[in-house]
């Protein structure tokens, strides 16, 4: 783990990063958390409570709103112990992705957490219906990216897979990046992917 760490922390690092301004949106963040699981390095993904008003039943990385004064890797820290129980500090911070804008106007900044000890997930019911880890080598299936064509006309939306089934952006773009920028140092951009129109709502 701790070569994967200091290979994942290089790339991150040199990544040339894209910032916007985020006028009227709000900002948001997501964390892509990394840990050793079963013997295999792993990330954690959710799937959102069934109750929720907004994006209910959906693949999500924890994350959330940012709070006054926080930054993103505040925020990315803070959703994930409230979302999962695991507390971690800001050396837990690898480093961070591209901003993205999502259909909600959220103006989202990816996060990348690792511990290089195991991990236990505590998700809190009312806002996680399950979380689980799933393998880095997933995100290298021979398919993913898959394009699929957008159903308006727009940039094809590029899903990827996750323990058999093919998820959507704006999760599946951030996934997608991570793989490219922090696991093998190819500088790959994600603001042009198609998203779903029903992740507006």
């Amino acid at each position: 783990m701790h070569t994967l760490k200091s290979r994942m922390s290089g790339h991150l690092a040199a990544f040339p990063r894209l910032t916007l301004d985020p006028g009227e949106r709000r900002r948001a963040a997501v964390a892509i958390l990394v840990s050793p699981h079963e013997g295999v390095p792993a990330y954690v993904l959710t799937r959102r409570a069934a109750k929720l008003r907004r994006g209910a039943g959906n693949y999500a990385l924890p994350g959330g709103g940012a709070d006054h004064g926080e930054d993103a890797i505040d925020t990315a820290l803070r959703e994930t112990a409230e979302e999962l129980g695991v507390s971690l500090t800001r050396d837990a911070a690898l480093g961070m992705l591209d901003d993205f804008v999502t259909l909600t106007g959220h103006l989202v900044t990816p996060v990348v957490l690792f511990s290089e000890t195991p991990v236990i997930l505590k998700p809190d019911p009312i806002e996680v219906g399950e979380a689980w880890f799933n393998p880095l080598s997933e995100l290298d299936h021979p398919e993913a990216p898959r394009p699929e064509p957008h159903p308006d006309g727009g940039n094809p939306i590029l899903r990827m897979y996750v323990r058999g089934r093919w998820i959507n952006p704006p999760t599946a773009a951030w996934l997608y990046q991570f793989r490219e920028v922090a696991l093998h140092g190819r500088w790959t951009r994600v603001s042009d992917v198609g998203q779903p129109p029903w992740t507006a709502r």
